[in-house]
């Protein structure tokens, strides 16, 4: 086994997040610290929101990070626009469905749930239906949800919403930066990231960015003293102060209005980290993805192992695996740790003990991490008792860049 400095074994990882972090984003965190005033770190905030405009695939006005893990910039989205009572539509098919309807019942939103099994996504017009009977004040939903490793259409639903004036709030946590998000195209009025996924910057910043229906409602609440009674101020205030979307907006600002204490070093990461995605190009980005997720997959059939869920929807940064029988998912997962450094994820509901999640993510996504996990993963299968094609996943992977470098 390998060790850091600090004692912390080198692993290979991949889980769908957090994922490896690419090395020129590890050197740039250990750059010395200046102000969140000074005239060098305001031009990075700059570059930071112009970069993430260029990864959202946005003109909105506003891209930038909130300060905490992926799930503050949800909080922060859905907490700076809902109001007490405000009908709120949420899909759910996965775990992170059912995160977005606690948060937004916390803060004490009306909420309506549709619901498919875990494996499956929605078709756009069965959340249309939900929509015309319910009529929502906004519809949030997750675009690529981990837990299952399914990829939800969006395009269909963003165009109705925008039509029929309603919002449209999305988790791409697990996607941006290694899947397509087209937040102007799709009609997306709100996107949320992290970085710890496809962006290979460590976890600890939420990136987000919104359209002027968003800004408008941040607007009006922050104004909302104006005539009100304070019963009315009370219950139309944006209830949280630090996740407070128009106070954050001020910050961001030309005005460099203070909020909060910036999280410098993660700021140099996630410039880093969005720099790469640019260099390497948004196209390249996405077809690299693709081509390691074509081996991997080409790897596992070859090798007998059945896949979970339908494949048509298929998240190309997580492939999900049917456990064998007879075989223990922790007992698997721990030798791949011990023996091969590698970390792979199960996963929890009504799917735990039955899959095992495989993230190819950021720098994670790689030929060298594709080959290195299909030669373990069939060594352990072996040595669980597994019936598997020996040698076979392998050769599959192989062939796949062996075409691809034959073109």
């Amino acid at each position: 086994m390998v060790y850091t400095d600090l004692n912390t074994p080198i692993r290979t990882i991949m889980t769908p997040g957090p994922v490896e972090v690419d090395p020129r984003v590890l050197r740039v965190m250990s750059t010395p610290v200046i102000g969140q005033f000074d005239p060098e770190f305001l031009n990075i905030m700059n570059e930071t929101m112009d970069l993430l405009k260029y990864v959202f695939q946005t003109n909105n006005q506003w891209a930038y990070p909130v300060d905490g893990t992926s799930r503050s910039g949800l909080e922060a989205m859905l907490c700076s626009v809902i109001e007490p009572g405000d009908k709120v539509l949420v899909p759910i098919f996965g775990r992170f469905g059912h995160l977005i309807y606690e948060i937004a019942s916390r803060y004490h939103a009306d909420v309506y749930t549709i619901e498919k099994e875990w494996g499956e996504v929605f078709d756009p017009e069965e959340i249309i239906t939900a929509i015309k009977k319910i009529n929502p004040k906004l519809v949030a939903i997750v675009h690529g949800e981990t837990s299952t490793g399914r990829l939800q259409p969006l395009e269909e639903l963003g165009k109705f919403c925008r039509e029929n004036d309603i919002l449209l709030v999305v988790d791409a946590v697990a996607t941006l930066g290694g899947v397509d998000v087209k937040t102007d195209d799709w009609c997306l009025d709100a996107v949320i990231a992290g970085t710890q996924k496809c962006l290979s910057v460590p976890s600890g910043l939420a990136p987000l960015t919104y359209n002027d229906r968003i800004e408008k409602i941040l607007l009006e609440r922050k104004n909302i003293e104006r005539g009100l009674s304070e019963g009315s101020i009370n219950k139309r205030r944006i209830q949280s102060n630090y996740f407070d979307l128009s106070q954050i907006q001020d910050y961001w600002s030309p005005d460099r209005l203070n909020h909060h204490t910036e999280a410098t070093s993660m700021l140099y990461a996630l410039r880093e980290g969005l720099r790469l995605v640019k260099e390497e190009g948004l196209k390249a980005r996405f077809e690299r993805h693709l081509l390691n997720e074509k081996a991997l997959l080409a790897g596992l059939k070859a090798l007998g192992v059945e896949l979970f869920g339908d494949n048509r929807y298929k998240m190309p940064v997580v492939t999900c695996i049917n456990i064998p029988d007879g075989i223990n998912d922790e007992s698997v997962r721990a030798t791949l740790l011990h023996d091969f450094g590698i970390e792979i994820a199960g996963t929890f509901g009504p799917l735990k003990g039955q899959i095992w999640r495989v993230g190819t993510m950021g720098y994670s996504c790689s030929k060298k991490n594709i080959l290195h996990f299909l030669g373990a993963f069939e060594a352990v299968l072996i040595k669980e008792g597994a019936q598997v094609n020996r040698g076979e996943g392998l050769q599959a992977a192989l062939q796949v860049y062996d075409n691809i470098r034959g073109e």
